[in-house]
């Protein structure tokens, strides 16, 4: 099993990226992390339905970047720490800014409080 989605529209939205990058002619692993590269690639990803910048950030992951997705998880950390709820940029940016005074990788910052919150649900 590779991807088990239980909603329809789930399914439409990885035909839909799938659509989007087979028309762009990236089919690798390394093709797609250059993709991301650029902001009219991450623009065009956005207008995929169900596509939102934590997608975008996710799939980054996927691919070996480093970034910090905001999830249901994460916000809870952050009001639990004492951060106000601020959109999505400002806390990807708090959550960013906190990995590197604690000296650690973006993405595995983000990993670790996931992880903590996701057990604590």
């Amino acid at each position: 099993m590779a991807i088990k989605f239980n909603h329809a529209q789930k399914v439409a939205t990885a035909h839909a990226i799938t659509d989007l990058l087979a028309a762009d002619g990236v089919d690798t692993r390394e093709g797609l992390h250059a993709w991301l590269d650029h902001q009219a690639n991450r623009a065009a990803l956005r207008t995929v339905k169900g596509v939102g910048p934590k997608s975008i950030d996710y799939i980054g992951n996927l691919v070996g970047r480093s970034h910090v997705a905001v999830d249901v998880h994460l916000r809870a950390f952050a009001v639990d720490a004492g951060v106000p709820d601020l959109p999505y940029d400002q806390l990807r940016a708090v959550c960013e800014e906190a990995a590197a005074l604690l000296g650690h990788d973006k993405g595995g910052l983000e990993h670790a409080v996931w992880r903590h919150r996701s057990k604590a649900m």
